[in-house]
């Protein structure tokens, strides 16, 4: 397997295939995600126009397996930004780690710790102070939960700090559901050395 980082509009050739990735592993607990590709092409096109972005590419001969995302904080909606200010945290400070995914048979192989280590690099070279992401509220006893992994402890072992108050919300259609709704997204983050 090969990881390529790539930033900004080199993004565009992997787009599709990105977006795609997307759909498949967001439909798995926690997120039980029902996208589609047209939506998926519009959220990734801010990566594609924001220079400092970057995505982080998981090929097996150029087949994408896996995909992790971001970009400064300050380049992200009123939405993502608010719980910082809120806080007193400049968003200029703060790199945001979108999301990573990966197809369930390249798990369990390192490729995790591969995207949070480009991510947090990018960061620093980028002179943020700090890097987060948000992960979706589930309860602990969610039937939908199944045999999924809890992924707090990996977070915490890479220095993550869960931020309670410090919460958004996002809506999207989840399986068998005609309509979106509101999801609970919690910040998790750390400081850069």
């Amino acid at each position: 397997m090969e990881i390529r980082s790539v930033r900004g509009a080199e993004l565009a050739p992997w787009l599709d295939d990105v977006a795609r990735l997307r759909i498949a592993v967001f439909r798995e607990f926690p997120y039980l995600y029902d996208g589609d590709l047209s939506y998926e092409a519009k959220y990734l096109q801010s990566y594609l126009e924001t220079p400092d972005s970057i995505c982080v590419l998981a090929l097996d001969d150029d087949r994408v397996v896996g995909a992790s995302t971001g970009l400064p904080l300050s380049a992200e909606g009123p939405s993502f930004r608010k719980p910082f200010e809120d806080r007193g945290i400049a968003t200029s400070d703060v790199f945001y780690c979108a999301e990573s995914v990966l197809l369930p048979s390249w798990r369990g192989r390192g490729v995790g710790h591969r995207f949070f280590d480009e991510r947090e690099n990018h960061a620093r070279s980028l002179g943020a102070k700090f890097t987060a992401f948000a992960a979706v509220d589930r309860a602990i006893d969610d039937p939908r939960r199944g045999d999924a992994r809890d992924n707090a402890e990996f977070w915490m072992k890479r220095g993550y700090v869960r931020q309670p108050g410090m919460s958004m919300q996002l809506s999207w259609r989840e399986i068998g559901r005609s309509e979106e709704t509101p999801q609970t997204m919690t910040y998790w983050m750390r400081e850069l050395a």
